[in-house]
């Protein structure tokens, strides 16, 4: 099966109108798509309560993705509340229960960053990470060029189907250093990740003036790009039960309506969606 949506579920206006209230936007989210990328995990540790909360507010059968904590994939932006590593895996793990009590998890995401490179150190870090992780699906995005220049391609694919990674496919600009290739593979026979970025290498590239972080993201893929997709998911599809797919180009609000033109371009029609709310006080 191919589930389709898009990363994280509060700003997506022109999905929502400018009226429903933020409390309410799971609860709206949850009737036009099976899957999410829950993201501010990777910004704090989320209690449990919150994980309660939005499983509470999606329909049986709908998927999270969850991203791994930012301290988990070598970032460091601000202060990081742990003593150690291991506390920290163990605070995320109690924030997966509720996720997993409900059948609602579908895997965390480990998002590296461009400075993570193919090197023993960090091939060693996973091995850890993935033992820490335990039975919990993983799947693994690097943004680094390194893991797939060469012969290393199919060695980190090797790697990572031996250590049980789903592979995270991402469509994005193609920059050098910091991007990684289009690898079409999976490495796991149950799921897939696949990611859309948008292809805006001017933003890619971290311009030096003005909020490059929304510049990063700021792509609106056309019906071309998007049937060429087509082909390649049914591929996947071949190779991993199910595919995951999320749309990540939201920072000129279009993540919501590539999801919606790539469900209709896949004739997908998902049943046990929430109903659509006809408004909210």
């Amino acid at each position: 099966m191919i589930y389709i949506g898009v990363t994280g579920w509060g700003d997506h206006d022109r999905l929502y109108g400018d009226k429903l209230s933020p409390r309410n936007k799971l609860l709206e989210y949850g009737s036009h798509f099976p899957t999410v990328e829950v993201d501010a995990s990777f910004y704090a540790v989320q209690p449990e309560r919150n994980s309660k909360k939005w499983v509470a507010d999606t329909p049986q059968g709908f998927q999270f993705v969850v991203k791994a904590y930012q301290g988990m994939t070598t970032h460091t932006r601000g202060e990081i509340p742990f003593q150690s590593r291991k506390e920290m895996f163990d605070a995320f793990h109690a924030s997966l229960a509720p996720y997993q009590s409900a059948g609602k998890l579908a895997m965390v995401l480990f998002q590296f960053p461009p400075w993570f490179d193919c090197t023993r150190e960090n091939v060693e870090y996973l091995r850890w990470c993935r033992a820490e992780m335990d039975n919990v699906p993983v799947s693994l995005e690097f943004r680094n060029q390194s893991w797939f220049t060469g012969k290393r391609r199919e060695q980190t694919l090797d790697f990572m189907e031996r250590e049980s990674w789903i592979h995270a496919i991402c469509d994005e600009p193609q920059s050098g250093e910091g991007s990684v290739p289009l690898v079409l593979q999976a490495t796991n026979q149950e799921k897939t990740l696949v990611r859309f970025h948008g292809r805006n290498v001017y933003g890619w590239k971290k311009p030096s003036s003005g909020n490059w972080r929304e510049v990063r993201y700021l792509y609106k893929y056309n019906r071309v790009e998007l049937q060429e997709w087509v082909t390649r998911l049914r591929m996947l599809e071949k190779q991993s039960k199910d595919i995951f797919v999320l749309f990540n180009n939201n920072s000129g609000g279009d993540a919501a309506g590539n999801a919606k033109e790539m469900i209709e371009l896949l004739n997908i029609e998902y049943e046990g969606l929430a109903p659509k709310q006809l408004d909210f006080f």
